[in-house]
């Protein structure tokens, strides 16, 4: 049973640009735990970047000098977001801290895949991959789980997969790590992964954090905007497409391609994606309903089209475009209905996973997603890092996306 906590939620952020990683690292917990006003931190979520990849371990030691967390997680990044602000190259770390109040309460833990490293670069197949996971906590009755992982090391999806069977309602909310740490090339070329957990820096695996007694608001925003009509899958294997409403695929996608607008043929010609319904039976569907996967491929002899997910006969698909308007539109449409389940009343504050082929790549323009989720989120305290992939949950059930802003979003409580 899921019991709200009796204090609060109080979160506080930090920022700092500081090239000496102690120096960094206890500037930016100075800050979140100055924001805390002397609440205890519970739980913080570290994201370095930059040189801060050399020695983390002195980051984490001025986080733990100023902020002394019960519980600690974090990742390397490629960029890192905070305080209004998205430095999407560079040397950076970023601190979310969280006092949970009285009734909440954090559980972290480190997974790692058991077989050998080759196999998993060989990509096993999903239920091979769940066999040897090891370390993923049950997650049955939590509120929520935060999960950090490591793209080179473990199989992400089939750790997602288990989760599911354990407590398929409990959403799973994080990121895949954008960085490494230095090989001979420097910081984050040809090293290992980069994973925090309290002092320590482990280079494989996976790190979260299991919630309880708090509430946690999910939020998944796409960065494609669905076009053409729905259609439905009729005959498939696997991540094979081999027909969509009775014809060979290929030939119904270049039909759906045909009725476009010129500007939406333009987008398909930058990259086509495609979107699954997951929890089918609705009237309509929207936007936020597909699962967007990239197309793999196609068989122009037998009209076969590959993407990246398993898909069954029955579901419903629509063709999808990365598209920065839609982006802008959805991202903003997603943080209203949560503002508006908070009925007014701002939250403790959220943090953001943003993919590494948003930000000033996609928009035009620096900090959009940060300063979009201050705006609509009332200026609630925010941090995050631009990673390799992005988990939050789609129909009930949590994935890894790409170019999404995927959130956690925490109301106060009372």
């Amino acid at each position: 049973m899921r019991v709200p906590p009796t204090q609060g939620v109080q979160i506080g952020t930090g920022l700092s640009t500081d090239a000496d990683p102690l120096q960094a690292g206890t500037e930016a917990a100075r800050s979140a735990a100055a924001a805390l006003d002397g609440a205890p931190a519970d739980l913080a979520v570290v994201f370095a970047s930059g040189t801060h990849l050399i020695a983390p371990e002195a980051t984490l030691e001025g986080i733990y000098g100023q902020l002394g967390p019960a519980a600690l997680i974090g990742c390397g990044a490629g960029g890192v977001l905070g305080q209004g602000r998205e430095l999407e190259t560079g040397t950076a770390v970023a601190v979310w801290a969280a006092s949970l109040g009285n009734g909440g309460s954090v559980t972290p833990f480190h997974a790692e895949f058991a077989g050998d490293a080759q196999l998993f670069a060989a990509a096993l197949d999903e239920e091979e991959s769940v066999a040897q996971l090891v370390g993923l906590p049950s997650v049955e009755g939590s509120n929520g789980v935060l999960m950090l992982t490591d793209p080179y090391s473990f199989p992400t999806e089939a750790a997602l997969e288990l989760l599911a069977a354990d407590a398929p309602a409990v959403p799973v909310l994080g990121g895949i790590s954008s960085a490494r740490t230095a090989g001979a090339g420097g910081p984050g070329e040809g090293g290992g992964g980069i994973l925090f957990l309290g002092d320590r820096v482990y280079e494989s695996g996976a790190v979260g954090a299991t919630l309880d007694g708090v509430e946690l608001l999910p939020c998944v925003s796409q960065g494609a905007a669905p076009l053409g009509r729905e259609v439905t899958i009729t005959a498939c294997e696997g991540n094979v497409i081999h027909e969509l409403a009775g014809l060979p695929a290929l030939e119904t996608v270049q039909l759906i391609v045909s009725e476009l607008s010129p500007r939406e043929r333009a987008l398909v010609a930058a990259g086509l994606l495609i979107g699954v319904v997951i929890d089918g039976g609705k009237p309509e569907y929207e936007q936020g309903d597909f699962l967007v996967r990239g197309v793999l491929g196609a068989d122009p002899e037998s009209g076969a089209l590959v993407v990246g997910a398993h898909v069954e006969a029955g579901q419903v698909v629509r063709l999808h475009a990365r598209d920065a308007e839609s982006a802008d539109e959805d991202l903003r449409q997603e943080l209203q209905l949560r503002a508006r389940a908070l009925a007014g009343e701002p939250p403790a504050g959220a943090l953001v996973f943003s993919c590494n082929g948003r930000g000033s790549a996609m928009f035009g323009l620096p900090d959009h997603d940060v300063m979009a989720v201050e705006r609509e989120l009332s200026g609630a305290p925010t941090a995050g890092f631009f990673a390799a992939g992005e988990i939050g949950p789609v129909g009930g059930r949590s994935f890894v996306h790409g170019f999404t802003a995927t959130l956690a979003v925490f109301p106060k409580g009372s």
